[in-house]
């Protein structure tokens, strides 16, 4: 038999290589074209609809607000409430809401099962509070539209609106239906404070987790570390979530060096969205949490209790460990999209499963006010103090 030269080896191998890569390129060109022949279809039944609508419509079009609600109706094609497409006056908005200043009535909401906006906080001294909203009040209509025919997003904005302008909005409260005229005013969020309770416990309510709340939670902790707290509870009730930059800043000083939580995205991609330096609080904690416990407050009260810094007293929390992306369009709008699940890295998502309480206890919080924390009226909040105490 005879050998190849070396010359002739590496000819083989060169050309078996360009075989393959051709092989690969051809499959990938292939797919593409496949792919941008499939989007090209779509657009030319868009683009028929357009032209249909163009010559049949009985009134002038107004160009711009069809194509808002073609780019809406895009997003809203993915059958997932959290992500949507913002016009520029919208993603306005979004970014002054996530500021922690805000225009609008004074409550949180969170979208329910049947896609209306159940009030899960009432800002005290608000517009809201002066007109009779509670929590857990649903808002199922603005100014006369169903809020079911709307994105979150715009919902959202529809009620936030403009300064001293009025929004009549109708709720419903339990078998009731009310209707309440409402004037919006500015409003800025206090989104974290503490207070010294018995025994020399630090109390720190988060109500979201806003640009602005890290400063406020990190202010509050120091203050009562200097005042000689002995343990703390950290109250997420009825929070929301909010920004993952607001909970990096909150969770580092609390929690051991190293990775905290990680994101897994639809490419199977893994990354760290959470870490922690050196510094950490060695004292005991509770965290409160409850059904409206959300998304970043649920990722707070599990990180916590995962390193084994904190027990969770409460009620089973909502289940939304998938994290949102906002990206700016070319047209001043923006879209909003899921991108990964989320958990902790030394847990497991807890994606429409909730997270279970160390110690589980139903409450009754028709006459509790989360910003005046008050022992004797919260059971909850009794029994974390006890269990600090003792």
């Amino acid at each position: 038999m005879k050998k190849l030269s070396t010359l002739k080896r590496v000819l083989i191998f060169i050309l078996a290589g360009v075989a393959v890569f051709s092989t690969f390129f051809s499959l990938r060109l292939w797919f593409e074209l496949n792919k941008a022949n499939s989007h090209l279809k779509s657009y030319n039944k868009l683009m028929q609809l357009g032209d249909y609508i163009d010559k049949t419509y009985y009134q002038d079009v107004n160009e711009e607000d069809v194509l808002n609600g073609a780019m809406k109706g895009y997003v809203a094609g993915l059958n997932d409430p959290y992500s949507a497409y913002m016009t520029p006056n919208e993603y306005g908005d979004w970014q002054t809401e996530e500021s922690g200043v805000s225009v609008g009535i004074g409550v949180t909401v969170q979208l329910t099962e049947e896609n209306f906006l159940k009030i899960v906080e009432v800002n005290s001294g608000s517009p809201a509070e002066i007109a009779g909203l509670k929590a857990d009040d649903e808002i199922i209509e603005v100014d006369g539209e169903s809020i079911q025919k709307l994105e979150y997003q715009e919902a959202v904005s529809r009620v936030r609106g403009e300064a001293d302008e009025p929004v009549t909005v109708k709720i419903k409260r339990g078998t009731q239906e009310l209707e309440k005229t409402i004037v919006r005013t500015e409003i800025k969020d206090i989104t974290s404070y503490g207070v010294m309770l018995e025994n020399n416990i630090g109390y720190i309510r988060i109500s979201a987790f806003k640009e602005n709340t890290a400063e406020m939670f990190l202010t509050a902790l120091n203050t009562l570390i200097r005042e000689g707290a002995k343990g703390f509870v950290f109250d997420v009730r009825n929070n929301g979530g909010g920004l993952i930059t607001s909970l990096q800043k909150i969770v580092d000083p609390l929690l051991p060096a190293g990775e905290i939580a990680t994101a897994t995205y639809g490419t199977g991609e893994v990354y760290t969205i959470l870490t922690s330096d050196a510094n950490e609080l060695n004292l005991p904690m509770i965290v409160l949490v409850n059904g409206n416990t959300a998304s970043a407050a649920e990722l707070f009260s599990a990180s916590l209790s995962d390193f084994g810094k904190a027990e969770l007293v409460g009620e089973q929390t909502f289940g939304k460990g998938i994290m949102q992306n906002t990206v700016q369009m070319e047209d001043g709008g923006a879209v909003t999209l899921t991108v990964a699940t989320y958990q902790t890295t030394k847990g497991e998502c807890y994606h429409k499963v909730g997270i279970t309480p160390d110690v589980v206890m139903e409450e009754d919080y028709s006459e509790i006010d989360l910003d005046n924390p008050d022992p004797s009226k919260d059971a909850q909040l009794r029994q974390a103090i006890s269990l600090l105490s003792s």
